[in-house]
């Protein structure tokens, strides 16, 4: 996926770069991808290490800054992006680029106005990358086994700094749900769809949340929501069956069985949708 040897591999692993493992989550392989461009840029690896140390102890609640920071090449130093700046990770200060044109861009401001305006743009954008790179932080803090809290913790400041992340909401609803709080979880999951319409997994989690509640009409309309705008997710074709099952749609529920394993042939999960599939036919051909 990112084109790294292991050859490559365990020698980052030995210099520091990145911790020893067998397998790798989606932060790490972000963390590889930062890792492979920098070498490429003939960034040396003690200079690597060096930076990645210098920002853990500069900047709070960064701990993994290959994962949590948009980390560049330029030249023959490493840049750190944050808040819309570029940062030396050494000495903390901003880098300033003017060459011929930035020159020219200064001799001829644009009105106060659109100055403004482009002020404030920025501003969003910054808080927009800052609110993502929390989302990313609860993502990696999920899949480490962290505490529950420490994850929600970073969806609520990524929610905070933009209330329409809705991967945020989304994955806080999720929790709320674990934790049996089902109108916290739908008051979540709307704010999520209300934020992007066509998110479908917002649409799937809410078909889970009302078929817990035997609101099978409400989760059956989520379900096909979610394969309106992705006919390719496997997920709400499984649900879809088993909700048909349940209300005795047997040959509808045939159909989403079949839907299925057309999409996933391979999984543990096909196993046991070709079983129910058998054993449904074997019902309606009884009868």
């Amino acid at each position: 996926m990112v084109d790294v040897t292991e050859k490559q591999l365990r020698a980052w692993e030995r210099q520091g770069l990145v911790p020893a493992a067998d397998t790798f989550g989606f932060s790490g392989l972000l963390a590889l991808k930062t890792l492979k461009r920098l070498r490429e840029s003939n960034i040396k690896p003690a200079q690597i290490r060096q930076a990645m140390e210098a920002l853990k102890e500069r900047l709070e609640n960064v701990d993994f800054p290959l994962t949590q920071l948009r980390i560049t090449a330029e030249g023959r130093r490493i840049a750190v992006h944050v808040a819309g700046n570029r940062m030396d990770p050494l000495s903390g200060q901003l880098l300033l680029d003017f060459d011929a044109k930035e020159i020219e861009k200064l001799r001829t401001l644009p009105p106060k106005e659109e100055r403004a305006a482009k002020e404030s743009d920025r501003d969003r954008e910054a808080r927009e990358r800052e609110a993502e790179d929390y989302f990313q932080r609860g993502l990696t803090l999920e899949e480490t086994g962290a505490p529950l809290d420490d994850a929600v913790a970073a969806y609520q400041k990524a929610i905070e700094l933009n209330p329409n992340a809705s991967g945020a909401l989304v994955n806080l609803g999720t929790i709320a749900f674990r934790r049996h709080r089902l109108k916290e979880a739908a008051l979540l999951y709307n704010r999520a769809l209300e934020a992007d319409p066509t998110y479908p997994l917002a649409h799937f989690n809410l078909g889970n949340l009302y078929e817990e509640q035997a609101d099978f009409g409400s989760a059956r309309r989520h379900y096909l929501e979610a394969l309106r705008l992705n006919p390719r997710y496997a997920d709400a074709q499984f649900n879809l069956a088993l909700l048909c099952e349940r209300t005795g749609d047997l040959l509808q529920a045939i159909g989403y069985w079949q839907s299925y394993l057309r999409l996933d042939a391979t999984s543990s999960w096909a196993s046991t949708a070709r079983k129910q599939l058998d054993r449904l036919k074997r019902t309606v051909r009884s009868k």
